[in-house]
């Protein structure tokens, strides 16, 4: 108990951009798109393809576009700076590859000294959600600014307390996955 409570006094709010840098991605299409080549993330598909986090990519553009992309890192966070509403606009995922990865212009790369699962965590709460909706532009699609996203608070714990809800959020995320993916085809199988 003691323990929980010196946490919670050790842990201040911040601002996303007093613990980090956000720098956007750059343009490339669909033409630019091939079965192998550079890694990168595009904002579409960062609400289908990406949970809270990725070691992978699910695309590629070509090689010859090196020089004219910018790259996330491995402990960045990606940010899709556009979305059709409110909720998907700010989805992140922490990319966690070895390889440094394109991002696409549609997206920002958040650059930090933090825990990127929590970072990406702490982006999909009600908490943040709420706080978003005063950044984000009206219009019929929703986009995000770096200097809004900076704005944006944050609690920073240590790094250690940030591990622990890491640790509880993996685990509960791998609960709900086994029961989303596991009972139906189990259910299916009986059924056969």
């Amino acid at each position: 108990q003691a323990s929980k409570q010196a946490s919670k006094q050790a842990t201040r709010i911040t601002t996303l951009g007093e613990i980090g840098k956000f720098t956007r991605g750059r343009r490339f299409t669909k033409e630019d798109y091939t079965s192998d080549g550079i890694g990168c993330i595009h904002y579409g598909d960062i609400y289908t393809q990406y949970g809270t986090s990725a070691k992978e990519v699910v695309s590629h553009v070509r090689s010859e576009l090196a020089g004219s992309l910018r790259f996330a890192k491995t402990g960045d966070v990606v940010i899709a700076a556009v979305g059709e509403t409110v909720e998907d606009v700010g989805k992140a995922v922490a990319w966690l590859g070895q390889e440094d990865v394109a991002v696409h212009d549609d997206c920002f790369t958040f650059h930090h000294d933090q825990n990127p699962k929590f970072v990406a965590y702490y982006m999909q709460t009600k908490r943040f959600n709420d706080a978003k909706d005063a950044i984000v532009s009206q219009a019929k699609v929703k986009r995000l600014s770096s200097a809004g996203l900076g704005r944006m608070p944050i609690p920073a714990p240590p790094l250690a307390e940030q591990e622990r809800v890491v640790t509880i959020l993996d685990a509960f995320e791998a609960l709900i996955s086994d029961i989303s993916n596991g009972l139906p085809a189990e259910l299916a199988a009986r059924r056969k």
